[in-house]
């Protein structure tokens, strides 16, 4: 993932350090030698996290953060106070602050990676669920509270997994202060409770003594139910190989052992809040459906609020340089799948289509039918070689296996529904990469990038070369 961090620390070998440690993960990094000179930084340049030295001539880091959280333009960004100080004070103080994680010099390159991409994809997924309503609101759909409540720091539900009594139970003393805590020995039972129940994150201990704490983890991410669910790991110190393990499976965060409160309630703050802003487009995409914003026959959302949502995406983007690419996609050859087979069987293609090409969006990503057989994705924050990649994806995806065109309606005069046809998809992409570009301009690029597809001898993707 790409993000822009700023670094703030008074000593520039510090700050280098950290540099050379982002970029190698392919972050974009700015710095700042000051508190001053990091609050001028942020009034000019987009950011997603700061880093944020405790220790600084002049303005220390807490008051920096503070200052960053009582300004109404930044005080949605995420503050990792970075310090050499280890005393539970300082965290407390931060926390006071605001901040939202805490890192210790010198700095584990494990757990700085880890904690920037977490508060990165937390802002991504904050300034979405913004926009979402925005566009919402344009579009004339009823504020509910479903924002606010979102952005809220409300207690959660959370299920601890863990066979150590004692382990457990101060796990448990920690979060049931600001939550509502349960916690299970066993895991196949943990399993049947977070797929029965509603919960807001899971804490599995990595040292069960009965059964692999990373095979349950590998579990909870399997089942429909449980895919998105949070997962925070207990790492024992010197156990590195199976957290990386960890992290390269889908678990969100890691806490090691023995576990310091105030980082535990970071880390679990940041998780809930992360859970809430993913429940919280869901659910703003099902109340789309309900204000007839959607297509009827695939369940896509449909031109009108397509138009309407690139229009702010453009705006915004072209302010804050932020990435956004566009894939225009195409039915080859529909007209013969209607004559050939009925229009119940074209519109049972259609409706297997928009299933596949969902299974290729990520839930920032807005996936539409523009009618007819003419289908788009808008794809925040990703530059055009990504946009292939999923362009690709999706057109072998269309390629690989028939669609079954059984509808469950009577079959019409010359119609043979209940067969499967073999169908592909010519793809064209675009990206926005002019200062005067439009909606207009980027989606015709992409649909100039899609006749070339089919010029070419279609089921083939095209980039515009512009």
């Amino acid at each position: 993932m790409t993000a822009r961090v700023l670094v703030v620390d008074d000593i520039l070998a510090n700050v280098k350090l950290l540099e050379a440690r982002l970029q190698a993960e392919y972050f974009e990094v700015l710095s700042a030698y000051s508190g001053a000179e990091a609050l001028d930084l942020l009034t000019r340049e987009r950011i997603d996290v700061v880093l944020l030295d405790v220790m600084m001539p002049g303005m220390d880091g807490f008051e920096v953060c503070r200052r960053i959280k009582a300004n109404s333009k930044t005080h949605h960004l995420p503050v990792v106070m970075v310090t050499a100080l280890d005393q539970p004070s300082d965290k407390v103080h931060g926390l006071g602050n605001g901040a939202d994680d805490f890192l210790t010099k010198p700095v584990d390159d494990i757990a700085l990676v880890t904690r920037v991409k977490n508060l990165a994809r937390l802002k991504m997924l904050n300034d979405e669920m913004v926009m979402r309503a925005s566009t919402g609101k344009d579009m004339g759909i009823p504020d509910d509270g479903a924002l606010a409540k979102a952005l809220s720091g409300r207690s959660g539900r959370i299920l601890v997994v863990d066979d150590h009594p004692r382990s457990a139970a101060r796990l448990l003393e920690v979060l049931s202060k600001s939550n509502d805590a349960f916690a299970e020995r066993d895991p196949q039972a943990a399993l049947v409770k977070l797929a029965e129940h509603n919960f807001d994150l899971v804490i599995v201990s990595l040292s069960l003594q009965s059964a692999d704490g990373l095979r349950l983890c590998s579990q909870i991410r399997s089942l429909e139910r449980t895919r998105h669910l949070p997962i925070i790991i207990l790492v024992e110190v010197g156990d590195e190989a199976r957290l990386l393990r960890g992290l390269d499976m889908g678990v969100n965060d890691y806490v090691m052992r023995p576990v310091d409160r105030h980082e535990l309630h970071a880390r679990v703050k940041t998780q809930i809040k992360r859970k809430r802003h993913s429940d919280f487009l869901r659910h703003r995409l099902a109340e789309t459906v309900e204000m007839s914003i959607t297509d009827a026959l695939t369940g896509l959302q449909n031109r009108r609020y397509m138009e309407g949502h690139l229009k702010t995406l453009v705006s915004d983007c072209l302010r804050t340089g932020r990435r956004l690419s566009m894939l225009v996609a195409d039915i080859d050859h529909f007209k013969i799948v209607n004559d050939t087979h009925g229009h119940d069987a074209g519109d049972a293609v259609l409706r297997e289509f928009a299933v596949r090409l969902k299974r290729n969006t990520r839930g920032m990503d807005l996936a539409c039918r523009l009618g007819g057989e003419e289908f788009v994705i808008i794809m925040p924050d990703t530059e055009i070689t990504r946009a292939y990649q999923v362009g690709e994806r999706l057109r072998a995806c269309i390629a690989a296996e028939p669609f079954t065109t059984a509808t469950g309606h009577e079959p019409t005069s010359g119609s043979s529904l209940g067969h499967a046809i073999r169908v592909t998809a010519s793809v064209g992409l675009s990206t926005l990469e002019r200062a005067d570009d439009t909606p207009d301009t980027l989606f015709k690029r992409a649909d100039n990038a899609l006749y070339a597809a089919k010029r070419r001898g279609r089921n083939r993707v095209v980039a515009d070369a512009a």
